[in-house]
């Protein structure tokens, strides 16, 4: 899987850098996207989409109002958004455990969730001139140093 960090300097890099992204996923990840509004976290989403197939791209949009997207690539993907959500209590009402290991899950406020859940953890840190530093953190694995590197797209 894609680890590490990236430096994107246009939507573009990020939507490039999400597809090869996508493109590792085997089928079954839970991807929790994180970073402050506008960050770019949708156009992620969109890139890990394309990298997973799905043929109409433009058609993923961020599911604030609807909470909840499906779109079908080679697997289906289950695209949340828990901007508007609380606390514990309203993200486990939305029952998204039941599609767990069923297609890759992708989170946009992943932060929120405070309960124990495996994800790989995609940070977007805005940074000066528009370009994005990115940060893919499949997890921390035995024998993992847990050194990142710096990549440039």
């Amino acid at each position: 899987m894609l680890g590490g960090e990236f430096l994107t300097k246009s939507a573009a890099g990020t939507l490039r850098l999400a597809k090869r992204f996508g493109r590792s996923l085997k089928g079954a990840e839970v991807v929790f996207l994180i970073g402050e509004l506008g960050a770019g976290k949708t156009v992620f989403a969109k890139g890990i989409a394309a990298g997973l197939g799905l043929r109409k791209v433009r058609d993923v949009c961020s599911p604030t109002f609807t909470l909840l997207n499906v779109y079908k690539g080679r697997v289906p993907i289950y695209h949340l958004d828990l901007y508007r959500l609380g606390g514990r209590e309203e993200i486990r009402d939305l029952g998204f455990e039941d599609y767990i290991g069923e297609g890759v899950i992708l989170v946009e406020w992943g932060e929120k969730i405070d309960f124990p859940l495996p994800a790989v953890r995609v940070t977007i840190r805005i940074e000066s001139g528009g370009r994005r530093r990115i940060t893919i953190d499949p997890g921390i694995r035995k024998g993992d140093s847990g050194r990142r590197r710096m990549n440039s797209l």
